[in-house]
C-alpha cells in the first residue's frame, strides 16, 4: 500500500511537471501564433488592396492618382500599385508557409487539450477511485501526443520507510 502511495504521488508530481511544460509552452507560442497570423492576414488584406483601384477604376483610376499626385504618367501609379501588392503578398506568402512548416497552431491545439487532459488525470488520482497503473497509462498515453513539449522541473520524490 505504501509502494502504491509513493507512485501515486510520484505521477501526479510528474503530471504537475509537465502541464507546467505545456503551461509554458502555450504561453510562448500563443502570442506569436497571433501575431503571425493577424500579420498574414493584413498583409493579403492590403494586396487586395493595392490591386483593386486599378482593377475596378482601370485608366479612370490610374488617370485621376496621376493627377492628383501631379506625376508625369500614370504608368507610376500602375507600377508602385502593383509593386507594393507584390511585396505584401510575397509578405504573406512567406508568413504563410512559416506557420505551416512550423506547424504551431496545431501543436497550440495539442498542447492545450493535452493539458486539459492531463488536468483531468491529476483530479481523478486525486478524489477518484482510479487505480495507479491505469493512471500511469493514461499519463503515458497524453505526453505522447506532446513529445514537442519538455517536462518543468519535477520535484524528486523519496521513498520513506524504506530499507
Amino acid at each position: 500500500m505504501a509502494d502504491e502511495e509513493f507512485i501515486r504521488r510520484d505521477l501526479l508530481a510528474r503530471i504537475a511537471a509537465r502541464r507546467a511544460g505545456v503551461q509554458a509552452f502555450v504561453r510562448q507560442n500563443r502570442p506569436r501564433t497571433r501575431r503571425m497570423m493577424t500579420l498574414t492576414v493584413v498583409l493579403s488584406s492590403l494586396a487586395a488592396v493595392f490591386t483593386a483601384g486599378p482593377a475596378i477604376g482601370g485608366e479612370s483610376f490610374a488617370e485621376s492618382v496621376q493627377k492628383s499626385l501631379n506625376l508625369a504618367s500614370d504608368s507610376y501609379v500602375w507600377r508602385t500599385l502593383c509593386l507594393l501588392a507584390l511585396l505584401v503578398s510575397v509578405g504573406a506568402a512567406v508568413l504563410t508557409n512559416l506557420a505551416k512548416s512550423q506547424d504551431t497552431a496545431n501543436r497550440l491545439n495539442l498542447a492545450e487539450a493535452a493539458n486539459a487532459e492531463l488536468d483531468g488525470l491529476s483530479t481523478l488520482l486525486q478524489y477518484g477511485d482510479l487505480p495507479v497503473q491505469d493512471g500511469v497509462k493514461l499519463y503515458q498515453q497524453y505526453v505522447g501526443k506532446i513529445p514537442f513539449i519538455d517536462d518543468a522541473e519535477a520535484p524528486v520524490q523519496e521513498r520513506s520507510g524504506r530499507g
